[in-house]
């Protein structure tokens, strides 16, 4: 009996999704940095698949051949890879993400149709919302007592946007 016992109050092992939040976690204590993250880390995302958004996408000649005329570019290989990543690591937020995207889609979009009517290049605009956002997210890191090492930096950009949508999700009591 006493076995069972023991064996009950052995913590689970956590999933490498909760590991990843938890380093990030570590290094993001101070208020005003996550008050930087929490603004920063969406401009990052929306500012990357923008720029891959804009790179010319070779035309599929044996379905424009047959009449298709499809919608697809490098930032629906970007959406794809990112969102089988987040599926890999908490499925439940790569489907909040992947609603994200859809209105990051929307947005890129619609700065398209502005760069269209004669505004400014949608991959200028891009460009500057991203190094907006590496600039106020590495002086934000900067403000911690316990400084970020810079791969813990790389991986805040590569799993930042999950990882905030985790701290919705552990407000509102919802499971990820």
């Amino acid at each position: 009996m006493s076995r069972r016992k023991k064996h009950k109050q052995k913590a689970e092992p956590l999933r490498p999704v909760e590991e990843h939040f938890a380093v990030l976690s570590r290094y993001s204590a101070d208020p005003r940095n996550r008050l930087i993250q929490y603004v920063f880390i969406p401009v990052f995302a929306f500012a990357i698949l923008g720029l891959v958004w804009m790179v010319p996408f070779p035309e599929i000649g044996f379905l424009k051949k047959h009449g298709y005329d499809i919608f697809l570019n490098w930032g629906s290989v970007f959406i794809a890879i990112v969102v089988y990543y987040y599926l890999r690591l908490a499925p439940t937020l790569s489907y909040v993400v992947l609603l994200t995207i859809g209105v990051f889609s929307f947005l890129i979009v619609q700065l398209e149709y502005v760069e269209r009517d004669g505004g400014p290049a949608a991959w200028l605009v891009f460009l500057v919302l991203l190094v907006l956002s590496v600039l106020a997210l590495w002086i934000g890191k900067d403000r911690e007592k316990e400084k970020m090492p810079f791969r813990h930096f790389l991986k805040l950009l590569l799993i930042g946007p999950i990882w905030l949508w985790s701290f919705v999700f552990k407000r509102m009591g919802w499971p990820y």
